[in-house]
């Protein structure tokens, strides 16, 4: 989609200029880019009061046609789909634009053959296999609304998501390999199932050659069923503001909420992010390491990249395993050129001897990403020197499952970059800084809350069957904007550096301390892995700093290193931010998406440990206890 992309910084602020003084003409010049089955009659009506968004009204449009069928005469050849197996010895699989079409559309034919039809609800359960891709791909080629549930989570997580989407079909393998392990998802998918009244079928793909538990009428094995279907399959005619997917995303209180994103916008925005943040190149080979099950695998995996028509790299495994050179041993192997991934991934493989990075050639890299929370100063030095070794730029992407696409990023190669800065706002997004009176901050140098002006075309519509609930969590906090959740701090230059969940802005002695900036200063101290600052009730301060922080391997904790890092914060931040209380800590809680639990942590901070919520979907639900044993003695 070269037609799409931003070639200098001149033509960027010239773009966002346009975006911010004529949104509607803007996004209609970039809509028109895309393979219509009808064009719109109205480019865009929104309240954020009420809060509505429509695009691209009585348009037309399936996402598959613009993720393949377009591709088919030019780049038919060219692989869509790289697939790297969890263990190194298996085979990877390559396939090509037109190999995806086929397989797609046969699979769309197995869900019609089995009941599915345009509006049913589809969950899918499933590891980093091509075929995840086929079958999200296959639901939207026949307008069915996938729901993808991570295979990392509990059958009770599957069920809640499963009854509150009410989906007719379930999707699944039998057994998933995560490094050195074999998980059954076919039993916890059945163990899901005994609470799950609207699932019809269940439709299983044969990942291992273990026996597999089957119920007779419901359940039939993916080979099987292909074999009865046909590759001819019409795309199904969807309307731009037409259900595209729903995706679960954990509030910190109350059941997940699930996120309802639409055909048109969605297509639009994450085609035009992606193309203009990674600036690919034809023969580029781009890798996320995320999970599909995630909000980045449906936008920057499948979607974003395949509407682009470029080559994406699909890996079932983990960075660990068989050692912790995995990630740079298929950088080297696959000659990927873009490398997108999360500063947890970051931190953790910092931690490691660096023979694991030096024995593997990184020249194809070009450019390098980082997503889903801040990324500290540390953790992006030594990303741009051992991975980017200097030459790399490195996007630092800020958005959200809410978004559905980047909002805010350098675009590499264009974008002057600050290490831990996301920079500037793409196109069409118009963030305001608030403060807490509601007033917007129109200065620079100034931390307030994140909010956004205007609509962009992939803003999630409503929470399914809630949209009470998405105007009061996103929609309440100011007039006639959409609130983030989000802190920042906007520099002289107007860049932005994300400052952390506004839960995670802790009022100390009646000043407003952002705990990104604290940990950020905590990670500076050599002996710190990673740390994690909250507030806790002080009689004098009304919030005190509670620091948890975890050391290296060949570091002693002592009382000596604690008064070294209270020092490095003092002399970063000021006095005023030092921790009252510092407590060393072998891990953290985090979502499987490698989020910070920081609700947990509050409260064990707060010695408020009756309720702590469902720990059983944290990537470590065991941490939880050994911090709370431990937090006793502080």
């Amino acid at each position: 989609m070269e037609n799409l992309k931003i070639r200098s910084f001149a033509e960027y602020k010239k773009a966002y200029k346009k975006s911010v003084q004529d949104p509607e003409a803007f996004w209609s010049e970039i809509a028109n880019t895309f393979t219509w089955q009808k064009k719109w009659d109205k480019t865009l009506e929104w309240d954020f009061r009420k809060p509505e968004v429509k695009w691209f009204q009585g348009g037309q449009i399936n996402i598959t046609e613009n993720c393949l069928d377009r591709h088919l005469k030019k780049l038919g050849n060219k692989t869509a789909i790289i697939w790297e197996p969890n263990d190194p010895d298996e085979e990877s699989r390559y396939i090509t634009y037109r190999q995806l079409f086929v397989k797609v559309c046969r699979f769309a034919n197995v869900l019609r053959n089995n009941g599915i039809k345009k509006g049913d609800k589809v969950c899918i359960y499933m590891p980093m296999i091509p075929e995840l891709a086929i079958a999200m791909l296959a639901c939207a080629r026949i307008g069915a609304v996938h729901s993808i549930v991570f295979a990392g989570f509990s059958s009770s997580a599957i069920a809640r998501r499963i009854n509150d989407s009410e989906c007719k079909m379930l999707i699944t393998a039998n057994e998933v390999y995560r490094g050195s392990k074999k998980v059954n998802l076919k039993e916890i998918c059945d163990k899901a199932l005994e609470e799950t009244p609207s699932i019809e079928k269940v439709i299983v793909y044969r990942r291992t050659v273990e026996p597999t538990n089957m119920v007779e009428g419901r359940d039939s094995f993916w080979f099987d069923e292909l074999q009865k279907a046909s590759q001819d399959c019409e795309a199904e005619i969807m309307d731009a503001e037409d259900m595209l997917f729903i995706l679960y995303t954990s509030g910190s209180t109350g059941k997940p909420k699930g996120m309802v994103h639409t055909v048109g916008g969605y297509t639009v925005g994450t085609t035009y992010t992606f193309a203009n943040v990674f600036q690919l190149e034809k023969d580029d080979v781009y890798w996320c390491t995320a999970d599909i099950g995630w909000i980045t695998g449906h936008s920057y995996i499948i979607y974003g990249p395949l509407a682009a028509g470029a080559t994406t790299v699909m890996f079932e495994g983990i960075p660990s395993y068989p050692d912790y050179g995995r990630f740079w041993e298929i950088v080297d192997k696959l000659n990927v050129t873009h490398f997108y991934t999360a500063p947890t991934a970051i931190r953790s493989l910092a931690k490691q001897p660096l023979k694991f990075v030096e024995q593997h050639d990184l020249s194809s890299l070009k450019v390098l990403g980082s997503v889903g929370e801040p990324i500290n100063e540390e953790a992006w030095h030594w990303y741009n020197d051992n991975i980017g070794k200097g030459n790399c730029p490195i996007v630092d992407t800020w958005w959200q499952t809410e978004t559905g696409g980047i909002m805010i990023s350098p675009l590499a190669g264009i974008t002057p970059t600050r290490p831990t800065f996301a920079t500037l706002p793409l196109p069409g997004v118009q963030p305001a800084l608030m403060d807490e009176t509601g007033n917007e901050i129109k200065e620079l140098n100034a931390d307030g809350r994140l909010a956004i002006k205007f609509p962009w075309p992939s803003i999630a519509r409503t929470i399914y069957g809630d949209h009470q609930r998405y105007k009061e969590v996103y929609f309440s906090a100011f007039e006639n904007m959409y609130f983030t959740g989000d802190g920042a701090y906007r520099d002289a230059t107007g860049n932005y550096r994300i400052t952390g969940r506004v839960d995670d802005i802790v009022i100390v002695s009646g000043h407003n301390l952002g705990t990104a900036t604290i940990e950020n200063a905590i990670d500076e101290h050599e002996g710190v892995v990673e740390s994690a600052v909250v507030g806790f009730p002080h009689d004098v301060k009304g919030n005190a700093l509670y620091a948890y922080v975890i050391l290296y391997n060949d570091v002693e904790p002592s009382d000596k290193l604690i008064k070294e890092i209270k020092d490095l914060v003092a002399n970063t931040v000021g006095p005023i931010a030092k921790p009252d209380k510092i407590q060393f800590v072998n891990g953290l809680p985090k979502t499987r998406s490698g989020k910070i639990m920081r609700r947990i942590l509050r409260k064990i901070a707060s010695n408020d440990t009756g309720n702590l919520g469902d720990t059983s979907t944290l990537l470590n639900p065991e941490i939880v206890d050994e911090i709370m044993a431990e937090a006793k003695n502080i």
